[in-house]
């Protein structure tokens, strides 16, 4: 079987609105199908695991638990008040039930298949997901009951015959398990059922690129053919100045209205243009959550690193993306539609890294960094480590850039002064962090989450990002 190809990549991060939104009414059959706990938590809200499997062997329903209750009621008043006409009321029950247990149609070798077309897919985007059923025997109808996996919404279903299909909508990156349906067939006379349990795997969501068009390079670019202009001259379209003709040169460079004035040929001079080499590090040390919009600085972190990506990789340019914090993920700088994938597959384990304990950072692996490559490091620069991440980077001589992720504002007590005063320390401390990057030589720019990349990296067009040795 060959692999699903990859969605396509937005052009858009997703919008979460400038709000709370009211929740519209679920659909009854989705409503029905997850169940009334489904609904009693947060909106979109999955359980950190599946229910136990239910029994597979056939069983009563609800409704032939009530006809046995009352013929069991009946009976009991008719040998308790002597009165035998109460026997005819649990005649009719008792006879529904005992053509139920020895009726032959019954469905019977449940077997149940889940056909998912795709399981790679962007934050906000559907997977579609076709259950089939086979069974021996006679079904009344069939009722499904879906445990959606955490990441995970279910937004649509719908049963036709003996096919279930089913509409889960990703709500968060990583890479999560589906979750599982368990199907109910009742028979005929919904006096029984059966239920098989459908495992629907796992898929991966990754998070949605930020909008960015700029891309910010470095003083000095590798000697490889590409789309940035470089200081030197060479084979390129930018014209650069005239000089005068050498004989053997195209005529077509020729600059005419220069060749006027001089009274010699002279041609025109172009800049060439070169590929750039750029890194994006992500700091996955810790996990903010701001308190006032409920964002998390680590997805934010991650929709900026696939922005970044993909506007270099547009450009043709080399990216590799390194991860510090838990264990150390890199993957080689490289270009190409395909190489987006990679990178971005490379980093959905971060999150469970958050749950080790790593006092100490080890050096970063050399191939990772390229020399001169520009690196984008993502952070919210609230971990003394990554500053020691920082110092090795300017020690090699990369020029660097940090990426500053917000993480949100404590709401201090008005009435307690001390908690005044802890926040402005915490205001005066985010200020040294910065003033110590910008007198090592790193630019270190504001993220603007929902506004896009362009205008983080607007302060960047300005100049060109040197090194520390350059």
């Amino acid at each position: 079987m060959t692999p699903a190809p990859p969605p396509p990549v937005p052009d858009t991060a997703l919008d979460p609105g400038p709000g709370p939104a009211v929740d519209p009414a679920p659909d009854p059959a989705v409503a029905r199908a997850l169940g009334p706990a489904a609904f009693e938590g947060p909106s979109g809200a999955a359980p950190a695991a599946l229910p136990p499997a239910p029994p597979t062997h056939p069983r009563a329903t609800e409704r032939a638990l009530r006809l046995a209750t009352v013929a069991a009621v009946a009976t009991a008043l008719a040998l308790l008040t002597g009165r035998a006409w109460l026997l005819a009321l649990a005649a009719g029950p008792a006879v529904l039930l005992v053509l139920a247990a020895a009726g032959p149609t019954r469905p019977t070798r449940l077997e149940a298949r889940a056909h998912v077309p795709r399981r790679r897919a962007f934050e906000g985007d559907d997977l579609d997901i076709r259950i089939e059923l086979a069974f021996d025997g006679l079904a009344g109808w069939i009722d499904p009951g879906v445990h959606p996996g955490p990441g995970t919404e279910l937004t649509a279903l719908q049963v036709t015959g003996t096919t279930l299909d089913l509409r889960l909508t990703a709500r968060r990156w990583g890479r999560w398990s589906l979750g599982a349906v368990d199907l109910d067939v009742h028979d005929h006379a919904g006096l029984t059922r059966q239920t098989v349990r459908v495992d629907l795997g796992e898929a991966q969501v990754f998070p949605a690129p930020s909008p960015s068009s700029l891309t910010p390079v470095q003083v000095r670019l590798p000697e490889r053919i590409g789309e940035h202009t470089a200081r030197h001259n060479g084979e390129g379209v930018e014209v650069t100045g005239v000089r005068p003709h050498v004989w053997g040169e195209r005529q077509r460079r020729i600059h005419w209205p220069a060749t006027t004035r001089r009274g010699s040929v002279q041609i025109n001079q172009f800049a060439a243009e070169r590929t750039a080499d750029v890194v994006v590090l992500i700091d996955a040390f810790t996990d903010f959550h701001d308190p006032a919009t409920g964002t998390s600085s680590l997805d934010e972190t991650l929709r900026a690193a696939a922005g970044l990506t993909r506007a270099y990789l547009r450009s043709h340019d080399r990216v590799g993306v390194l991860s510090v914090g838990g264990r150390t993920r890199w993957l080689k700088a490289a270009t190409g539609a395909t190489h987006f994938y990679r990178l971005v597959e490379s980093v959905l384990e971060v999150r469970r890294d958050l749950g080790y304990h790593v006092p100490d950072l080890p050096g970063l692996p050399r191939p990772a960094i390229p020399a001169d490559a520009l690196v984008y490091v993502l952070t919210p620069l609230a971990d003394q480590r990554i500053l020691d991440v920082l110092h090795d980077l300017t020690e090699r001589g990369n020029p660097l850039v940090v990426v500053e992720v917000p993480t949100g504002e404590p709401a201090p007590d008005p009435d307690d002064p001390a908690a005044a005063l802890a926040l402005t320390l915490w205001h005066a401390d985010g200020e040294a962090v910065r003033f110590t990057l910008r007198a090592w030589g790193i630019p270190v720019v504001a993220l603007h989450p929902g506004a896009g990349l362009d205008l983080t990296l607007a302060p960047l067009q300005r100049t060109r990002i040197r090194g520390r040795n350059r």
